[in-house]
């Protein structure tokens, strides 16, 4: 896959410009599954989808969120999404004026995807080894799962964590499914507790419930989720 600079990202948006300056490699198979493989198998592609699940983020955000990735190969994998339409860049009006990258409606289409491969994945987490990064919001989707098994369908949780805090949306159609710090608005209900609890309970090996019920999650606010998990 050819790779290029942010210089270069910055170019013109017409897609036959994209095709020509990134041709997509191609399993060449007429298979709905390899056509699909064609556009996010390959690395870092999900991983994008995951952090602009958040909504709208620049350039240095998701390199500072996807520690590993180098910078030509970020902006190679951005604008192979652009052409593939999973993904749109725009600029945003004063007194932002910067460039961000969000998902289309077909990027979102993925959310099904990463939570069933973060469900097929919870048995390969295994314990954190030293050379593992950890982002406290790559937590969310485990999070919202653990939410909706506990009757809890809508509403915004924040969520504070040692490594950071952040917030969901659940229920949310459309917009941002989480993002990184405390909730712009006042919560439904607001959870404290640890990477191991966190880990526990994305394994699956933890429900919340249980989780709250022991004491190793503690819930705060007086809205309809923080009075659903303490009533549980």
């Amino acid at each position: 896959m050819l790779g290029f600079t942010k210089r270069e990202l910055g170019k013109s948006n017409n897609p036959s410009t994209l095709r020509r300056m990134s041709p997509r490699r191609s399993y060449d198979q007429f298979c709905s599954a390899a056509r699909a493989l064609d556009a996010v198998g390959d690395r870092w592609t999900l991983l994008i989808v995951r952090e602009l699940l958040a909504g709208p983020r620049r350039y240095t955000d998701l390199h500072a969120d996807l520690p590993g990735v180098s910078t030509d190969m970020l902006a190679s994998r951005l604008k192979d999404m652009e052409r593939d339409g999973l993904t749109t860049r725009r600029r945003l009006p004063p007194p932002g004026a910067v460039h961000v990258y969000e998902l289309t409606s077909r990027g979102r289409e993925l959310l099904p995807v990463l939570r069933a491969l973060g469900e097929w994945g919870r048995t390969e987490l295994g314990e954190r080894r030293p050379t593992d990064a950890l982002r406290a919001h790559w937590f969310a989707l485990p999070l919202l799962r653990a939410l909706e098994e506990a009757g809890i369908g809508t509403g915004v949780v924040e969520v504070r964590l040692e490594e950071g805090d952040f917030h969901l949306w659940l229920g949310a159609v459309e917009g941002p499914l989480y993002g990184c710090g405390p909730a712009p608005v006042e919560p439904d209900a607001r959870l404290a507790l640890d990477s191991v609890t966190c880990t526990a309970v994305s394994r699956g090996e933890l429900g919340l419930v249980d989780a709250v019920r022991d004491g190793r999650v503690e819930v705060g606010g007086d809205g309809s989720a923080a009075k659903a998990l303490r009533g549980a």
